[in-house]
């Protein structure tokens, strides 16, 4: 996927259609045989996300994540060109 946002809906549609094309194709042309590893997955997918998500929480809780308000406070030691 690009990092740009596609203008052309038609252009969209197909690589889409493309992509489906491709994940059937890698399935056989079995229909359900797609339907089911395309939903395992997103379900690895999810898990992922959960990871990271928990992940972030204990570092959060941990204090090694700073905030907003904290990150502004002070210049890293390594960085001179902030003191002047």
């Amino acid at each position: 996927m690009s990092a740009a946002p596609e203008l052309n809906p038609q252009s969209e549609m197909d690589r889409l259609n493309a992509a489906a094309d491709a994940a059937i194709a890698a399935c056989g042309g079995d229909l359900r045989s797609t339907i089911r590893s395309l939903i395992l997955a997103n379900e690895f997918l999810e898990y992922e996300i959960a990871e990271l998500f928990t992940a972030v929480s204990k570092a959060y809780v941990n204090g090694k994540h700073r905030g907003r308000r904290e990150a502004g406070k002070t210049p890293p030691a390594n960085r001179r060109d902030w003191y002047d």
